[in-house]
């Protein structure tokens, strides 16, 4: 029985894989990041633009206090209370949409990155692939590093090194 164990457990074969490289440098990321940080944007303008008209009802509500009526002081004093409110959640509001937004368009590309991974567990013989970016494991049994393959079955090319003595884009 020990051998029939033995046997069994020399076919298991043990890769990993960082997602998270794999993803940045799927064609995909750049448009992602792109669209991301379009929708940030426009959400810090939103905010920007409700902080703009919250400022300017208050300072028309102070211009013009002298000759309002107590009941339309205090109609106005509340749109204002109402109006500050939600400028104080907005924050809040626009992280937890930029959040969802940015899960929402992230998702595809994992599925896409996880079938490649899979397929190409499949083609090499792979039982097991540990995801190198999310694993809390210390120690763990080596095993063959499947970016290359997968970044073949993607068609991701490596970018070209850069030429000794040069300077890369951006840098200082």
């Amino acid at each position: 029985m020990a051998f029939g164990m033995l046997s069994a457990s020399a076919q298991v074969k043990i890769g990993y894989i960082n997602t998270d490289e794999l993803m940045s440098i799927m064609p995909e990321a750049a448009k992602l990041n792109t669209d991301l940080n379009e929708y940030q944007l426009s959400l810090q303008q939103l905010g920007q633009s409700l902080q703009k008209d919250a400022d300017t009802k208050r300072d028309q509500y102070f211009k013009d206090s002298a000759t309002l009526t107590p009941t339309m002081k205090e109609i106005r004093r509340n749109e204002l209370v109402t109006l500050y409110s939600r400028l104080q959640n907005y924050d809040q509001e626009a992280q937890e949409k930029a959040q969802k937004y940015a899960q929402d368009k992230i998702a595809p590309v994992k599925v896409k990155a996880l079938d490649a991974i899979k397929l190409v567990a499949k083609e090499k013989g792979y039982t097991y692939v540990l995801d190198e970016a999310a694993s809390t494991l210390l120690v763990m049994p080596p095993g063959d590093d499947l970016l290359p393959f997968v970044k073949t079955k993607l068609g991701i090319k490596d970018a070209p090194p850069a030429a000794a003595g040069t300077k890369p884009a951006g840098g200082n």
